[in-house]
């Protein structure tokens, strides 16, 4: 069976997303948030020239089928939001609150675009 996967075009580049847990704590100790029903997002400046997306949920937000789901959700409207290429070059993390978990994908996608307008704006 074929493994199904995104077009070349259709991906999150690798370097656009924080691997390093020191990058995580940089965002989370000096960086400021916003603060939403379903996620907080924390945001920090970098020194990279575009944004990079990082992702963090605990197991109060539900089974890992849940938060994979959820992380899946969030990597595709970073992905195709109109306003990735207006901001600032950021180190951004979604981080997931308990009842995030029940949320359908409409109501996700308002929440974390109206997120995403709130954070500092680049010179695009």
């Amino acid at each position: 069976m074929p493994t199904a996967s995104a077009a070349p075009g259709e991906r999150l580049p690798r370097q656009q997303t924080l691997r390093r847990g020191a990058d995580y704590q940089r965002c989370y100790r000096g960086g400021r948030r916003r603060h939403g029903i379903l996620v907080t997002l924390h945001f920090h400046p970098n020194d990279e020239g575009h944004p990079r997306l990082g992702i963090t949920v605990s197991r109060k937000v539900g089974s890992s089928v849940v938060r994979q789901r959820l992380k899946r959700w969030t990597r595709e409207v970073f992905r195709r939001s109109p306003r990735r290429a207006a901001l600032a070059p950021l180190d951004l993390i979604v981080h997931f609150k308990p009842g995030a978990g029940e949320a359908d994908f409409a109501s996700f996608r308002a929440e974390l675009e109206r997120l995403l307008a709130g954070a500092p704006a680049g010179a695009a």
